[in-house]
């Protein structure tokens, strides 16, 4: 009988804590039976090199071992400074509060397990469980930093705290999408997305450990270039006069973008990586404003046209230089309001945490896009013909917009009015499956956690979208209503991962492409499904 591995389990030495053996993760349905028996493929021993990699199949972070036993014991102290950190009101007033309750109440119950997709897609593998991490961190902490705790261990849970469990434990931090499914789920209301968060501040805050291309070339490089796909304020300009020109192209609309209008009703703040992978959203939001006669802006200021916040996935820190600097340039532009673009975790970056830091005149009003066209579309001033939108759509909810702040139903009434074949996911709302790119997972590509996230952490929503088209044809196109920039990026990488796109004529895009499709006096529609736009 195979045993089950154990939190003590991380600190052991073994080369690999866990392994998914072909036929483990969840099967997929026709026509995708030939990926039911697909792994990872294996990492090559020259490309770790002398990175850690002793957690799963996969690498997230590459995190190099240490030199020699004194190095090794420096790290240690390192880990436990910023853990006690982590449970000191003055270097973490913003989450203590929520932290102790989770970390000390959690039944054991496994409920969040049921809930968690990356754990039920994985084929159950213990490490990947909601609380196991989480248990984790708790023994370190009680043994480790509560008076008489390495006498209470015994009873507690053990654990011994070495490189292996310090490195193990911040890759696994990355196992997690912080959906926060588990959360919702828990009787008793532990948050274990919540501490794994934390867990990651720890790494990055304490001891400079954190992905790549979500500090260095994420938040570092969106504080000092400007936006975190690394365009400046000149090539966002530029980006937009090409938008203007290709959408009135398309559309028949001339497409005017202002920018850096004082005294504005709306600041527009999009994930400036829509500028480049998708500029029709852009554009379409453009010809919406401009079509209902909003007064809007947007900023060329740095960090001024890029509504994401990477700190919300890792770094307190990080986090409330990027919120701050948004908050003061919308100040210094007098907006009434700042409108949030399709992004989810500038959502919630920009509105629920950024509650906690800003105050006074930095509070400028925040509105979701969602609210905001919902608005737009019901007051019955534009027209629109359903009929143009007369194929297949199903809906995807962002957990950051959905889950973490309850806007379930300005999107849907849209849905229902411009979209006369929409159905939803099962499940949906509140309860929806993460794309599987959260949290930074989505622009994360090192080692081989791309094909990682494809395969499980993706694996969920796959399975959803396959779901609610099942009783379509494969051959007429269907589309996946994604209106978050990061879920996009996901869902477009699982179309083409499994070959989606040719097998069952899946597509992806936002909402307002669809508001706009649906525009009457269109020259020609937004939405082609299988025809390469101009840009590309």
């Amino acid at each position: 009988m195979k045993t089950l591995l154990k939190p003590s389990d991380i600190a052991d030495k073994s080369d690999r804590l866990c392994h998914v053996a072909p036929g483990e993760l969840t099967p997929l349905p026709y026509p995708y039976e030939d990926f039911n028996q697909t792994v990872l493929t294996p990492l090559k021993p020259e490309k770790i090199g002398n990175i850690e990699a002793s957690l799963d199949d996969t690498v997230a972070i590459g995190i190099p071992k240490p030199a020699n036993q004194e190095e090794e014991e420096a790290l240690v102290r390192q880990f436990l400074s910023g853990l006690k950190k982590l449970f000191e009101k003055e270097n973490n007033w913003t989450f203590l509060q929520p932290l102790l309750l989770s970390m000390e109440h959690c039944a054991k119950c496994h409920t969040c397990s049921d809930a968690c997709p990356v754990f039920e897609m994985s084929g159950r593998k213990e490490i990947y469980r909601p609380i196991f991490r989480s248990e984790v961190l708790r023994r370190v902490y009680r043994k480790y930093l509560k008076p008489g705790g390495k006498i209470t261990a015994k009873l507690t849970g053990d654990i011994d705290l070495n490189w292996k469990t310090i490195a193990r434990l911040a890759e696994l931090s990355y196992r997690c999408t912080l959906c926060r499914r588990c959360a919702m789920v828990c009787p008793i209301g532990v948050d274990n997305g919540l501490i794994n968060h934390e867990i990651r501040k720890l790494f990055s805050q304490e001891m400079g450990i954190a992905p790549k291309e979500i500090h260095d070339k994420g938040s570092v490089q969106h504080l000092k270039v400007g936006s975190s796909t690394g365009m400046n304020p000149m090539a966002a300009k530029d980006s937009a006069e090409f938008i203007q020109e290709e959408m009135e192209e398309i559309t028949g609309y001339k497409v005017d973008i202002p920018w850096d209008v004082e005294g504005a009703d709306i600041l527009l703040i999009h994930n400036a990586g829509e500028m480049l992978a998708w500029p029709e959203n852009v554009g379409a939001f453009a010809i919406i404003f401009q079509a209902a006669g909003i007064s809007w802006t947007m900023s060329s200021e740095a960090a001024g046209y890029d509504a994401v916040n990477y700190g919300l996935w890792y770094d307190d820190v990080q986090f409330a230089r990027v919120a701050v600097k948004h908050a003061d340039i919308a100040r210094r532009l007098k907006v009434k309001k700042i409108v949030i673009g399709e992004c989810g975790h500038a959502h919630k970056a920009l509105t629920v945490i950024a509650d906690r830091l800003l105050t006074d005149d930095l509070n400028i009003p925040r509105e979701s896009a969602m609210v905001t066209l919902e608005n737009i579309v019901m007051n019955g001033k534009l027209k629109f013909d359903p009929l143009k939108n007369n194929f297949p759509v199903t809906l995807h909810d962002p957990c950051n917009v959905v889950r973490a702040m309850g806007i379930v139903e300005p999107q849907r009434r849209i849905l229902r009015k411009i979209a006369p074949r929409f159905r939803e996911m099962t499940p949906h709302g509140v309860e929806n499956y993460c794309c599987g790119g959260g949290s930074g997972f989505a622009i994360m590509s090192g080692y081989n956690f791309a094909e990682w996230r494809n395969l499980v952490s993706s694996r969920k929503k796959f399975l959803q979208i396959l779901n609610a088209f099942e009783d379509e044809p494969q051959a007429v196109p269907k589309y996946v209503c994604a209106p978050c920039s990061n879920c996009k990026g996901a869902i477009r990488d699982i179309i083409n991962y499994y070959h989606a796109e040719e097998r069952s004529h899946l597509y992806y895009g936002g909402l307002v492409e669809l508001i706009v499709n649906a525009f009457e006096g269109m020259k020609k529609p937004i939405i082609s499904f299988g025809e390469k736009p101009s840009w590309e």
